[in-house]
């Protein structure tokens, strides 16, 4: 049976496009202040897990909530032994500051759905269902079962998907339609390492409070300091000056009393890509360590300032590493943070290739600083280099339908975003951004473009019938 799978899925674009809107406004950001038993992670990321499949019960198919932390939507034959999964997330990033509409109330201009999640996973996620809906109106035989699961915390630290496979027998293979094409077979390994300390100053300027990022995973867009016991009309004559020869980003300083308060406005972006943004936090310690502070913040300030300072692959640090396979190793110092009762917090966001090990890179952050006073201490969620290789019949197929889908190139490639694919020893990422197609993900004013998600729609449709149907 030929089936022109483009024309089926633009056949479905005005009901796609109403049940992504209200799928939208949903602010799924995970937020432990507000959990509960029935919402662990929060209310946002309960009820969009409960709204799209609540969506799927309506449409009929069979769905399964797991403690409101993972769920699935299966199709198939019942009786098979294995099944092939498709891992998509309904939560989000924090919408951060800049946006010029209302990140959960989303609009669509200019052939764009712009929202919070519009393309980081919610429109690639209801494309993939959408899939499965074209699958069963054209009543397309399939080999074996295949579930389109939806975790709730693939941007912290996976614990949705962690709780689905304790209770859920592993899919034989399958995709997370969360990244790009032509196609993701390779990511690689995801580190936290955590720079703590008392925070201190010395008897001259004074270092009040510092405070840069909001997820380990995105590069800052905004950064807040504030100092006293500097010459307030120098520092600000110096502050304009550094701002003119730093024109990548802009900023504000405001005096009260003896007190300078600065802000400085970069340019956020996924944690995964640190080359293509600008760590607002990283310059504002730059301009601030030129002043005399002493203690812990003039430590602090240098890290940032000078070791941490626009370089994307931590040579300054020493732990830069480039793979023949997987790339370069890449480094985003995703939260920066001065309290004086709190004390000093760094985090650095590693997405490292084969070839290095996490002890290295934690070793060499620490030698950088006054063991004495700071410790590095590796945290957070980490995950080791994941690579199919691209003679897989996985890889094989899904290059294929890319391909004469779209008439463009197909080729494997290798990534420093982590997505649920990872979770599958066959699994990989696959779209559904396409090559020439804006990347917004994790940044302000957040968008995907609706012919690109309608054609995914058509793409993920022939994707989980020939993966289902693979022979044994």
């Amino acid at each position: 049976m030929m089936i022109d799978w483009q024309a089926k899925a633009k056949e479905e674009e005005q009901a796609y496009l109403a049940d992504l809107k209200e799928f939208l406004k949903i602010p799924s950001v995970r937020d432990d202040s507000k959990k509960t038993a029935d919402a662990p992670l929060g209310p946002g990321p309960k009820d969009a897990l409960v709204h799209i499949l609540t969506l799927a019960d309506r449409d009929g198919f069979t769905t399964k909530n797991i403690d409101n932390l993972a769920g699935y939507i299966e199709i198939g034959p019942k009786d098979a032994d294995e099944y092939v999964a498709l891992l998509s997330h309904v939560d989000v990033m924090p919408a951060g500051e800049g946006w010029e509409t209302d990140p959960f109330d989303p609009v669509i201009e200019d052939g764009k759905v712009i929202a919070r999640g519009a393309s980081d996973d919610k429109g690639p996620g209801l494309a993939a269902y959408y899939g499965f809906k074209m699958i069963r109106d054209l009543n397309l035989p399939l080999k074996r079962r295949v579930r389109l699961i939806f975790g709730t915390d693939e941007e912290n630290d996976w614990t949705g998907m962690t709780r689905y496979f304790e209770v859920e027998p592993a899919p034989a293979y399958g995709f997370s339609p969360d990244a790009e094409y032509p196609i993701i077979n390779g990511e690689k390994g995801n580190l936290q390492v955590n720079i703590t300390s008392k925070a201190t100053n010395g008897d001259a300027a004074q270092l009040l409070s510092f405070e840069s990022g909001i997820r380990t995973n995105m590069v800052p867009g905004v950064a807040r300091a504030a100092v006293a016991g500097l010459a307030t009309d120098q520092v600000e004559a110096d502050f304009a000056a550094f701002l003119t020869d730093n024109s990548q980003v802009s900023g504000i300083v405001t005096t009260d009393g003896g007190q300078l308060s600065f802000e400085v406005f970069g340019k956020q972006v996924h944690g995964s890509l640190p080359e293509t943004g600008e760590n607002a936090g990283t310059y504002l310690a730059k301009f601030l360590m030129q002043y005399d502070f002493g203690g812990t913040a003039a430590h602090f300030l240098a890290y940032l300032g000078d070791l941490s300072h626009d370089d994307p692959t931590g040579q300054k640090l020493g732990v830069n590493h480039v793979d023949d396979v997987m790339g370069a190793l890449s480094m985003n110092v995703g939260i920066q943070k001065f309290d004086l009762e709190e004390g000093v917090y760094i985090n650095f966001n590693f997405r490292y290739p084969k070839g290095i090990e996490p002890a290295f890179i934690e070793e060499k952050l620490a030698k950088a600083m006054p063991s004495w006073d700071y410790l590095a201490k590796i945290g957070g969620h980490a995950q080791v280099p994941h690579y199919v290789s691209p003679e897989d019949p996985v890889v094989k197929t899904l290059l294929s339908i890319y391909h004469e889908q779209t008439g463009l190139k197909a080729h494997d490639q290798v990534i420093g975003g982590g997505t649920y694919g990872r979770l599958m020893e066959r699994g990989v990422a696959f779209g559904a951004l396409f090559p020439d197609s804006p990347d917004t993900m994790h940044q302000v004013g957040e968008f995907a473009l609706v012919d690109d998600l309608v054609r995914s729609m058509g793409i993920y449709g022939q994707a989980i019938v020939d993966l289902a149907n693979l022979p044994e």
